[in-house]
């Protein structure tokens, strides 16, 4: 997906209504399950991080109701979803709507382009997010590897959910759009 920096990524409103704060709950032992078997499956991609490895990354979906605090510390990788109240102690905040962070994680979209766009904002430790984004661009990882899955059970996953990814984000795209020339 080309990056147009006016262009709104955000999660359209209808969406969001349905995303409760507490929705985010169930991904923290989920994700935290997929990061620590990613570590046992590819330590490399965690000892890339090396001292940053133990760094608190705050994830801000700002379209979301809830953010990810996340250590990244291999076989004692954390993922904690949390509400947006209050001020959380992290080495490093990233911020900005969920389809850009995703795409940043699957390899579609650019970070430092979305970065220098002002389409997400990083704050903290920059050397710490230098680290976690050479870590992840190194690993090419594909949501499969996050699953665990191999051969055609892999392919037809990463197929799935990136061009479901893709199509949401055009939604997305077009429905501000839309939002933009009503009157």
């Amino acid at each position: 997906m080309a990056l147009d920096p006016n262009e709104d990524a955000s999660l359209p409103e209808p969406i969001r209504r349905f995303l409760p704060a507490f929705s985010g709950q169930p991904l923290g032992p989920l994700l935290t399950q997929a990061l620590r078997s990613l570590a046992r499956r590819r330590p490399e991609t965690f000892e890339r991080l090396g001292e940053f490895g133990k760094a608190r990354f705050l994830i801000d979906p700002t379209d979301l109701p809830f953010a990810f605090h996340v250590v990244p510390d291999g076989h004692a990788a954390l993922v904690r979803a949390t509400g947006k109240s209050g001020p959380s102690p992290s080495d490093v905040v990233i911020r900005g709507p969920i389809l850009l962070l995703l795409g940043i994680l699957d390899g579609t979209l650019d970070g430092d382009a979305l970065f220098f766009h002002r389409a997400i904002s990083v704050s903290g430790r920059t050397e710490a997010v230098v680290a976690l984004r050479n870590a992840i661009e190194d690993a090419e990882l594909r949501p499969s590897d996050l699953l665990g899955l191999k051969g055609a059970v892999a392919r037809l996953t990463d197929s799935g959910i990136l061009g479901g990814l893709s199509l949401v984000r055009q939604i997305a795209t077009g429905a501000h759009r839309r939002e933009r020339t009503q009157p």
